[in-house]
């Protein structure tokens, strides 16, 4: 499943996603994976829940003293003791999946904006985890590459049955691949639903933030 997490800027989204991946510590409440208490557990349990996470950041965040293949490779061997030989295939498997073949010694500078997005999912994906997040995977692209990367992630997360989180302010992926979207404001749980009900619904702070531009003004005329 699909899940979008949408809001203002200064809302909380981002903040949200590093303590449920444990960057940041909550304050109070829980965050469980499926019914393990993510939240005051011991260091070498919690590694062993990260080790089921996928993480992408924003903008890709890849080494750039690293090439491609190094990116990718770098969770695999972190986390595995799989041999160079293990990790190389798994890298290639993962490149392939995200259409990027034949680019292994390649760097980040020598990448387009949409290859980096490509091969921060490779990588994010490499340690075949359970959970995915992604924190706004679509900044700084064109439209037509965005759409790319919602349909490349939301095919990955139905292939490999992952729970996958978004963190975006794109309404196209609201609209495209929303299976379930939860809307945040002033660090709020303000509303829930899905990508049908979001564009009719009587929560006034939503509503705003939806039609916040003429485009999609249009939509609900």
């Amino acid at each position: 499943m699909t899940n979008l997490i949408i809001g203002p800027s200064g809302s909380g989204k981002t903040v949200l996603m590093k303590c449920l991946v444990g960057l940041l510590e909550v304050d109070s409440g829980q965050i469980l994976y499926d019914d393990r208490q993510f939240t005051g557990m011991a260091f070498k349990d919690r590694k062993i829940i990260r080790q089921e996470i996928g993480m992408m950041f924003q903008g890709g965040a890849l080494f750039d003293s690293m090439d491609v293949e190094e990116n990718v490779m770098f969770p695999l061997t972190m986390f595995t003791n799989r041999s160079m030989e293990e990790k190389r295939d798994r890298v290639n498997f993962c490149l392939k999946r995200v259409n990027l073949e034949n680019v292994n010694k390649l760097f980040p500078a020598e990448l387009s904006g949409g290859m980096k997005k490509r091969v921060a999912i490779a990588r994010a994906i490499s340690m075949n985890p359970s959970y995915l997040f992604c924190d706004e995977p679509n900044s700084g692209l064109d439209p037509k590459t965005s759409i790319l990367i919602d349909n490349l992630i939301s095919e990955i997360t139905q292939e490999y049955q992952m729970t996958t989180v978004i963190n975006t302010h794109d309404m196209n992926s609201v609209i495209e691949i929303g299976d379930k979207i939860a809307f945040i404001y002033s660090g709020k749980l303000w509303w829930v639903g899905d990508k049908h009900e979001i564009l009719d619904t009587n929560n006034q702070e939503l509503n705003n933030f939806v039609y916040a531009t003429e485009l999609t003004r249009r939509l609900k005329k």
